[in-house]
């Protein structure tokens, strides 16, 4: 509105000071008028671009009236570029409706696509982070979600061939897939398997989608990788989780085994896409995923303030310059278990407080 406003009150100014220097010279120099609807026509609605057009062609008619055909051919060609602005304008109002639309209609589909994961689920807090390469998209080629299955929370990333839009009819059958599936399938590779199997009819010969499964239990992860890069778990230093069996992605014959590691209350699980591994600084280094700096950040106290600060070392490292690839950091931590009541503790009655 604000951008309107100025837009306006230069058109009018342009407008004005043409006619004063119309009128002030003594001179033919009547196209100046036509700079308020000219203007008008880029930025504002073809109302107010025929409304200037009328006042160009009014004043010009107060100025000199058309005497000799040379006049009246003057005249003509102000009311002409007057109503080829209207037009102008009238045409890029509806363009920039229409755009708006799909726009909207683009946000809710994707909004719908990647939903905000809650803080928590299950015993498992959640901290996401994601950046697509596409500064116009919110969801590109990386892909995330988790359900609460019986047995415990369950976590997807994965990461579609491509990024930005070029990818998202791809992951959005990754995760309509996921979610059809993972809350049923007890077994994490079998999920794999079946997940490869609803993708093959989306994936061309040369697609492929890397995957990465993760089931937590108590104490532990269970954690399925296909093709994607290794989770990073945090300790006294941090542990890259190489998958015992390496295995391609999906849509090249994976082979998905399981990997069950140790977390312990305290410990996290950085779960990442290679926009991460990807990055380089500009001697081309690859960010240092076990430096002291990348530690401390990820041991932050709150995780989303981990990710803020992960994601401040990836930008001084890159130096500002923009991602060549989609980014996720998902960071999962097992909450703590609260103590429970002494075994000997007598049972506590209904309408009664009791103070400790």
């Amino acid at each position: 509105m604000e951008t309107r406003r100025m837009w306006l009150a230069t058109a009018v100014g342009a407008q004005a000071a043409a006619a004063t220097v119309t009128s002030l010279a003594h001179v033919p120099l009547h196209a100046l008028l036509l700079l308020g609807p000219l203007l008008a026509a880029q930025r504002l609605s073809a109302r107010v671009t025929a409304a200037l057009g009328a006042i160009a062609v009014g004043l010009t008619l107060l100025d000199s009236p058309p005497l000799c055909l040379r006049d009246l051919a003057s005249l003509l060609n102000i009311a002409a570029v007057s109503v080829w602005a209207v037009v102008t304008a009238y045409s890029r109002v509806r363009a920039e409706r229409a755009l708006d639309r799909m726009t909207r209609l683009a946000d809710t589909v994707q909004e719908a696509l990647a939903r905000p994961l809650p803080a928590r689920v299950g015993h498992i807090g959640l901290a996401v982070h994601t950046r697509p390469a596409d500064p116009h998209a919110r969801i590109g080629g990386d892909v995330h979600d988790a359900v609460l299955t019986s047995a415990g929370p369950r976590v997807l990333l994965a990461d579609v061939k491509g990024h930005g839009v070029q990818a998202l009819r791809v992951a959005a059958a990754v995760l309509a897939a996921f979610r059809r599936t993972a809350a049923t399938e007890p077994d994490p590779v079998r999920l794999a398997r079946t997940l490869d199997e609803h993708l093959a009819p989306e994936l061309g010969p040369e697609d492929f989608v890397t995957l990465l499964l993760v089931d937590f239990h108590p104490g532990e992860a269970r954690i399925v990788n296909c093709g994607h890069p290794p989770p990073l778990r945090t300790g006294r230093r941090l542990h890259l989780l190489s998958p015992p069996r390496a295995s391609p992605p999906l849509g090249l014959h994976p082979a998905p085994c399981l990997q069950r590691v140790q977390l312990a209350p305290g410990q996290r699980l950085l779960l990442y896409t290679d926009g991460l591994t990807d990055a380089r600084d500009a001697d081309s280094a690859p960010f240092p995923l076990d430096s002291p700096q990348c530690h401390a950040a990820l041991t932050a106290p709150d995780p989303h303030d981990a990710l803020r600060c992960l994601t401040d070392l990836l930008h001084r490292h890159t130096g500002g310059t923009p991602l060549a690839d989609d980014l996720t950091l998902l960071l999962a931590e097992p909450a703590p278990t609260p103590l429970g009541p002494p075994r000997d503790a007598p049972p506590r009655p209904a309408n009664r407080s009791w103070t400790v």
